[in-house]
């Protein structure tokens, strides 16, 4: 009896949060992590946005390099960007995990979800998602002293240098994208889609999931020799 309530119970959550009553079982030798919606750092996010807290991603991700089961990690993107040094942590820690990892940009990669697409050993975009290459900015009380645009610039150095060793695109061509005045209406920057950010070196290659899964397993199959 209380087999069965558990079950009509794990039903009924299935359907609340998943939509359906049934969820199909994983192979769990794969590490699958969604980023999506805003990166969420040291200040929380207004109500009614989606966000990804970076203090949930990293356990997930210090689990799965921990778990001799797990030979893979795939990280789903779709972001808006956010917090840059939150979502700056998240590329390192991807990074620095010694997994073989693939990333599949879905929808956007947006602002700080640059380096974190850019980060796996090897990383897809679907043909019509979008990427955002802007500088930093910032919201509310600034002070305009040249200490402050130092920062910045600091700050900014940080993310284009992780950029830069963890993909194909060349400085001058990342400042020029990042920097174009003739892209956005009032804004800074260039948006890639699909293919583009596979021209400009950023992303590896145009595909999906099945073709980011395949990328994975021959990895791990490269990995284990």
């Amino acid at each position: 009896m209380g087999k069965n309530n558990d079950n009509s119970n794990n039903t009924l959550e299935n359907v609340n949060e998943i939509g359906t009553p049934n969820l199909p079982e994983i192979n769990n030798n794969i590490q699958f992590i969604t980023i999506i919606g805003e990166i969420e750092g040291h200040t929380i996010s207004p109500a009614g946005k989606k966000t990804t807290k970076y203090e949930h991603i990293i356990p997930m991700l210090i689990a799965a390099k921990q778990d001799p089961k797990i030979e893979g990690i795939f990280i789903i993107l779709n972001t808006a960007g956010g917090d840059v040094e939150a979502g700056l942590a998240l590329s390192e820690m991807i990074h620095s995990i010694d997994k073989p990892k693939v990333s599949l940009v879905l929808g956007g990669g947006h602002s700080i979800g640059v380096p974190l697409a850019t980060a796996s050993d090897y990383s897809f975009i679907v043909p019509t998602a979008a990427m955002t290459i802007h500088p930093i900015r910032t919201t509310g009380l600034v002070i305009g002293v040249p200490q402050t645009f130092r920062y910045f610039e600091k700050m900014q150095k940080r993310i284009t240098s992780f950029i830069l060793r963890t993909s194909n695109i060349s400085e001058p061509v990342l400042k020029k994208l990042m920097y174009a005045t003739d892209e956005l209406a009032n804004d800074v920057g260039t948006i890639l889609i699909g293919k583009e950010a596979v021209d400009y070196g950023l992303i590896d290659e145009v595909g999906g999931f099945s073709e980011a899964l395949a990328k994975l397993y021959e990895l791990i199959r490269e990995k284990k020799g």
